[in-house]
């Protein structure tokens, strides 16, 4: 592409949606018209985006007939920073043994981290490290091959044993990704089952997106949560239809939780397996991290609704701190996928290192609770001193803490002044992640992010909602409410609890007695 048309595309100006101009904030994103490679070298957080030795023109690309492949490429993109939907990476480089704290591409530039997916930071933790360490000398650091081929190990066998346990399931199978394992089990399911129907929650991940659509399945989209409509979808078909429900325990951008008792009772009663995905919920929640299906029977530690849940996907790149993802099932459907799902079979498999790392996790996990009680209480501590200040939580139950924006061009702006003004990291969360005029922050603390390090986040978020106008809690009440915030009583009941979660609230940490991290009480 040539490096003039990448200036242009990159280069905007920073405002809000009502019209509102960046003040003097340091904004690296702010000022006149320059090429890329100028705002890279000014920018103190994206650091040398692009080598200037690539940066050189570069003739069209057409093919024989002539097609422009160069304009359709330079359109699509285009079209992405007219929309501002726009994706930026900042360069952010998290500190093993200083985290929340990173730096950017500059290491004297420290930067507090409030939106990673390490949620209990355990890609540091020295028992994850020390195991790594210890597996790479002895196998090196590659696994050799598919796993029929040259990568299965006694290190895999145990990873899978480990999940397996921990889920009380017959077996697991690894995958390169959860993103891998949810497509990969989908849709080669449906290759069993002739006739399927999948029944899909709306706000379900792109992974399991993609996983329905590429079975070819018929699908039933049912509303978030709504367990009245998926009902009515579910009575249309005879018994003898095979179905499954697809959902999630944790849903990553709201927060919301998946009635998951309920869904397993309709299915049971319209008799269809369960796909629960609990990527965001592994390693946080119930008495062994096993999930919030296993955190449903906390209180009396009664593993009953876990044990309904047909098939649970998982990652090991997110609370367990290491990269990867898993099925557990029964041990002849999890035969099945290793035999026929080819996002299994053909790709590489992972590491040694990496299967020792989260077999040390999830054993550490396992038996601590520490993190997850500092998690919680980091997490609601948060959000009653966001609700103070007025600031726009969509409500939820979890340890999501999403902040309203409302539009695209907002979200980037408060995300790029917390980087270059206030050294804190929040990625802001637009389309197709989000839907358009939903746009948000989104906060994930953890057992690291102190109660003084909130101080000074909630600090610098009411100074830019103060600066740059945008919508308090009260605000959007005037306007009749958006994701729940500022709505009425009723409306809040899907978004912040639920039958059956909210009664293992009272005694959620053994002894501690610490209630959810909703904030509300």
């Amino acid at each position: 592409m040539p490096a003039v048309e990448l200036g242009k595309m990159i280069t905007r100006s920073v405002s809000t949606s009502s019209g509102m101009k960046a003040k003097d904030t340091g904004c690296p994103f702010s000022g006149g018209p320059k090429g890329i490679m100028e705002k890279a070298a000014e920018c103190p957080v994206m650091g040398a985006a692009v080598p200037a030795s690539q940066m050189a023109s570069t003739s069209p690309v057409t093919g024989a007939g002539g097609y422009d492949y160069d304009g359709v490429i330079e359109a699509k993109l285009r079209k992405k920073h007219e929309d501002k939907s726009y994706r930026y990476f900042n360069n952010i480089n998290r500190l093993a043994k200083n985290y929340p704290r990173a730096h950017t591409s500059k290491k004297d530039n420290l930067v507090e981290v409030w939106c990673s997916n390490d949620y209990l930071g355990m890609s540091g933790h020295p028992v994850v490290l020390d195991a790594m360490r210890e597996a790479l000398d002895t196998y090196g650091a590659g696994a050799g091959g598919t796993r029929n081929i040259a990568g299965n190990s006694a290190l895999h066998l145990e990873l899978e044993a480990e999940l397996a346990a921990l889920h009380n399931k017959q077996a697991a199978l690894v995958f390169s990704s959860c993103f891998v394992a949810n497509d990969a089990t989908l849709s080669t399911l449906a290759a069993a089952m002739p006739g399927l129907v999948y029944f899909s929650d709306q706000m379900n991940h792109a992974s399991m997106i993609q996983g329905v659509r590429n079975s070819r399945a018929k699908k039933e989209i049912f509303r978030h949560n709504d367990l009245a409509h998926l009902e009515e979808l579910l009575s249309k078909y005879p018994l003898s239809t095979p179905k499954i429900i697809a959902f999630e325990s944790v849903y990553s951008m709201s927060g919301t939780v998946g009635h998951i008792p309920q869904i397993c009772a309709l299915a049971k009663k319209y008799g269809a397996l369960t796909f629960l995905d609990e990527v965001h919920a592994v390693g946080m929640y119930g008495r062994t991290g096993a999930g919030v299906a296993e955190h449903y029977g906390f209180d009396g530690a009664d593993t009953n609704v876990l044990d309904q849940v047909d098939m649970i996907t998982g990652t090991l790149g997110k609370a367990f701190g290491i990269v990867g993802g898993y099925v557990a099932a029964n041990a002849s459907l999890i035969d099945y996928l290793r035999s026929y799902a080819p996002g299994f079979i053909f790709t590489t498999s992972i590491p040694p290192t990496i299967a020792a790392g989260a077999i040390a996790s999830i054993k550490y996990l396992k038996s601590s609770s520490k993190e997850r009680f500092l998690q919680q209480t980091h997490t609601r501590h948060l959000k009653q001193r966001l609700a103070a200040e007025g600031i726009p939580v969509i409500p939820n139950p979890s340890h999501i803490v999403p902040v309203l924006i409302g539009n695209a061009e907002g979200a980037k702006l408060a995300s790029d002044v917390l980087l270059s003004k206030y050294n804190i990291y929040v990625q802001s969360i637009n389309y197709p992640t989000v839907s358009v005029s939903e746009e948000r922050l989104r906060i994930t603390p953890g057992p690291g992010h102190t109660p003084e390090l909130a101080t000074t986040l909630v600090n610098a978020l009411c100074e830019i909602w103060d600066t740059y106008g945008f919508k308090y809690v009260d605000d959007w009440a005037k306007v009749g409410g958006k994701c729940g915030v500022g709505a009425s009583g009723d409306q809040l009941v899907d978004y912040t609890k639920h039958r059956g979660w909210i009664d293992c609230e009272e005694n959620i940490w053994s002894s501690k007695n610490l209630k959810f991290a909703s904030g509300s009480g």
